[in-house]
């Protein structure tokens, strides 16, 4: 039997999936919607759309042509969000580099995707300047400065200051059509093992990336639910996998958005209160640090709604939110993920008032998004049961999931074994096909013959009045292999023992909710627990400290 194939008259506009094709609706419909940068600059989506053509003159007048890889180095602006937009639409590649790494890593990582262009914030030109003479690849340089900047001040060729080139280029620009399967972006993981690894995607990906999270966001009913009222702040910085997506899908939707430069509680606070800011997305870190700020003492925040991601979310975290009047959820993805795959929500049948009850459902992994394949297997990559209890890795298929690591291809065939994308995960799957990660598999603490997992632990203990954050780890042991060890920051002005601990995990072990094998034998309570570049828990340096 044949199979009939779609005929395409000659004269027929193919529409490939370009992100130059995410700007007709709000371009359409929100010409005049604001865009804010800190307390500095306004500006409409009408001057977006024409600083993106001056840019992408600006660059085409550098040398830069399709293929060529655009580096940025910038805090989160609205700058940013025209390279989001004007670098790929040219055809050329948008590195984000994470300026939080570093030097050496962040040369390693702009000379593997070699760069060819660094658009640079005045506030990196130090660290630039330490490795500018080990850059293999880059021919030119441009500054980013608020102030607009003495390049003279600099030892960096600069072929200009980015607002002076920008206002000398046409904002006439014919964006091509291309290959929708182009790469768009790179960046780098942040994993607290080896060099950075490049992951990649292309404009196909990232539209449907853009579509599919939309519409899981905007189906909900109420609960999370965004809609072209919300004003939109990225507390997730735009280096971090594209800010999870969501400056393409606020963009599309043709949202107020308001970028905050660099992360404050007290400008973040500010920002929420002046300018109305009604959906964000941070990780645990960063909700923690803006809730406990004196900044943010008397804000409403019960127009804000947030997803919390990129480590797990403690239910102590979900309650504190809550209270505050904040619609707090989880979201689950990865930097080889693009990176959101599934989404909390609450039932409906959960009462508004059920404080408990809340902070439960927003916590868990969520519910993957449209067009995700996700999996719980074991080593066999055979489905575990979606009993909500049987645990297993957790693989994914998606259309915009990373093809694989830059330059890498044998981390690539590892990261694809079996067809599938590894994530590294271990998580359970429920009747209703609502995913919880129950742990990294490096992360696991294997003791009494049983698998203890570090973030339902973690999670109990953070329910602790007197806790403030909590992290677990595994540690030798001769008897059982190894023991959970809790390293606690304390809430100031409170206190808590061992059997204080060992008291709240062991009503939790008898309700069934954790294992007795979880009851730690001791814990160590610390000032301060170590983490990433990008605000996650870093259990490799925690372990380290412990055997030095």
């Amino acid at each position: 039997m044949s199979v009939d194939q779609v005929k395409v008259t000659p004269s027929a506009y193919t529409y490939p999936l370009l992100i130059k094709q995410l700007l007709h609706t709000p371009m359409a419909t929100a010409a005049d919607q604001e865009i804010v940068y800190r307390d500095s600059h306004r500006m409409t989506y009408r001057d977006l759309f024409a600083r993106i053509g001056r840019l992408a003159n600006t660059l085409s007048g550098l040398g830069v042509g399709q293929g060529d890889t655009v580096a940025v180095m910038d805090w989160d602006s609205h700058r940013y969000l025209e390279c989001f937009f004007g670098v790929p639409m040219m055809g050329a590649v948008l590195q984000m580099v994470n300026v939080r790494l570093s030097p050496e890593q962040v040369l390693y990582t702009l000379n593997h995707a070699k760069a060819d262009v660094i658009l640079v914030n005045a506030e990196f030109v130090p660290l630039l300047a330490i490795i500018k003479d080990q850059l293999e690849t880059v021919k030119k340089f441009v500054l980013i400065s608020d102030e607009g900047g003495d390049m003279a001040s600099f030892k960096i060729p600069f072929a200009g200051e980015y607002e002076a080139l920008l206002g000398q280029a046409s904002s006439q620009y014919n964006f091509p059509d291309f290959d929708e399967n182009t790469r768009a972006t790179t960046f780098y993981t942040t994993g607290t093992t080896g060099l950075p690894k490049g992951v990649y995607f292309s404009h196909r990906q990232l539209v449907l990336h853009t579509l599919a999270v939309a519409t899981q966001l905007c189906a909900s009913t109420e609960q999370g639910r965004l809609h072209r009222g919300d004003v939109y702040m990225p507390i997730t910085p735009m280096f971090h996998v594209h800010a999870w997506g969501l400056p393409y899908i606020a963009t599309m939707l043709g949202l107020k958005q308001v970028y905050p430069g660099r992360y404050a509680p007290d400008t973040l606070a500010q920002y929420i209160r002046d300018e109305k800011v009604t959906f964000s997305h941070c990780v645990p870190t960063i909700l923690h640090m803006l809730l406990s700020s004196a900044a943010a003492k008397d804000v409403d925040f019960s127009n804000w709604k947030v997803i919390i991601g990129g480590a797990a979310f403690p239910k102590g975290m979900a309650a504190m939110a809550l209270a505050r009047g904040i619609d707090v959820f989880a979201g689950y993805g990865m930097s080889e993920t693009c990176p959101i795959l599934t989404i909390a929500r609450v039932p409906p049948e959960v009462a508004a008032d059920d404080a408990e009850g809340q902070a439960e459902e927003r916590i868990r992994t969520g519910y993957p998004a449209p067009l995700v394949d996700l999996r719980t297997v074991d080593g066999d990559l055979l489905d575990m049961p979606r009993d909500g209890k049987s645990p297993g890795e957790i693989v994914v298929r998606t259309p915009w999931v990373t093809m694989g690591y830059l330059h890498n291809p044998a981390a690539s065939e590892d990261l694809w074994a079996g067809g599938y994308l590894h994530t590294g995960d271990i998580g359970v799957i429920d009747a209703k096909g609502c995913l919880q990660v129950t742990d990294r598999m490096k992360d696991v603490i294997k003791t009494g013959g049983e698998w203890i997992s570090s973030l339902e632990l973690e999670s109990i203990i953070s329910d602790h009045p007197a806790v403030n954050e909590v992290a677990v780890v595994g540690i030798k042991d001769d008897k059982w292999g190894e023991r959970p060890l809790p390293l606690i920051v304390l809430k100031e002005g409170q206190s808590a023992t061992l059997e204080d601990i060992k008291r709240h995990v062991q009503k939790h072990a008898d309700a069934g909710h954790i294992s007795r094998y979880a009851i730690p034998d001791q814990v160590r309570f610390v000032d301060s627990l170590a983490k990433t570049s990008v605000g996650k828990l870093n259990k490799k340096v925690m372990r380290e400290q412990i055997v030095g």
